[in-house]
């Protein structure tokens, strides 16, 4: 079980790098005002759903301690940024506004997830 634990832990960090790399790679075009959401953030963010779902209910399973407030601060942040990305996904610009919520708040998704122990 802690084989299939730290393949999802893999996949979530994946998912991740996902939406932080589509996010860094549109930071020049965001200085523009011509920034948009690219496929590969939305597909990172719904990667970060499903497998954080599912390394949870492992760790539940295998009776490891889960902090349920620390992964419902995460989640909340996450459905944020999905949502914000999700209906802007088809927009050929975003406005820098909302595009640079959402590198803040994957951010701090990061580092909610190293720093709260």
């Amino acid at each position: 079980m802690d084989v299939l634990i730290h393949l999802f832990v893999g996949l979530h960090i994946i998912g991740i790098a996902a939406l932080l790399g589509g996010f860094l790679t549109q930071m020049k075009a965001m200085g523009r005002g011509t920034a948009r959401f690219v496929p590969g953030m939305l597909h990172g963010a719904l990667t970060m759903l499903v497998t954080g779902i599912v390394l949870v209910g492992l760790n539940q399973a295998q009776d490891y301690p889960v902090n349920t407030v620390k992964i419902g601060v995460k989640l909340a942040l996450l459905i944020v940024i999905l949502g914000l990305v999700y209906v802007k996904r088809d927009d050929e610009k975003v406005d820098k506004g909302m595009f640079g919520v959402v590198g803040l708040l994957t951010m701090a998704n990061i580092f909610i997830a190293v720093l709260w122990t």
